[in-house]
């Protein structure tokens, strides 16, 4: 059995029993960051053998976790943060596994995402998530451009070596929209800034934007 784990995006009070439950009885626990997932394993006192499951070496990794699993082994798998497979490892694993014939369950947990859509104050009726930007400007654009006119609320993850110049983008692109600017949510200073574009755009003029960003932005108003 393949069990997809979620696990806390910041405070370890976030993890679910089952989530606890499933690492305990793994045989196996397969890690994007295997460094990481040995503090959280120690605070809860679990001691399993990790194999290490990245973007590097994720279409290698793969082969050697399905002949485990096809010898009816216990495989978890889980991420540096949240839920694995959304804009982390997890979707290839998941789709070799189906095509093996092996069974997939997941355990739910925390996903930014979804607390920054809900935080937002924006409607939640219908979004589109759109992950991750890309880094150059050129890129960037023509990947907004796609939402322009998506009466959707759109979500984005970004870093804050990037932070203002998508917010640039999306202003330039979407026009001066609703938006708001999740940062370091679960955490001690989580924050959630919320109003006009070029408003959010202003309040980071000469700051310099540190942890993990999910922005959200209104969609296209008819």
């Amino acid at each position: 059995m393949l069990y997809i784990v979620s696990t806390p995006i910041g405070n370890l009070g976030d993890i679910t029993l089952r989530a606890l439950e499933t690492l305990k009885s793994a045989d196996l626990i397969a890690s994007e960051d295997t460094r990481k997932t040995g503090i959280l394993l120690k605070h809860f006192e679990i001691k399993k053998p990790q194999a290490s499951f990245h973007e590097h070496n994720e279409s290698q990794a793969v082969g050697r976790l399905i002949v485990l699993l096809e010898q009816g082994k216990t495989v978890a798998l889980v991420t540096e943060a949240g839920t694995p497979g959304i804009s982390d490892p997890g979707f290839t694993l998941v789709r070799q596994a189906i095509r093996s014939g092996v069974p997939v369950t997941a355990i739910p947990g925390p996903t930014a995402l979804v607390m920054a859509l809900v935080l937002s104050g924006l409607p939640v009726h219908s979004f589109t998530f759109r992950g991750f930007p890309p880094h150059k400007p050129g890129p960037r654009r023509k990947f907004l451009r796609v939402d322009e006119a998506s009466p959707h609320t759109l979500i984005f993850y970004e870093s804050p070596y990037r932070l203002k110049a998508f917010l640039k983008d999306a202003l330039e692109i979407y026009g001066d929209r609703e938006a708001a600017v999740a940062n370091d949510l679960t955490k001690l200073f989580e924050s959630v800034d919320r109003g006009p574009l070029s408003e959010l755009l202003g309040q980071l003029e000469g700051s310099d934007p540190r942890g993990e960003y999910t922005v959200v932005i209104a969609g296209k108003q008819t």
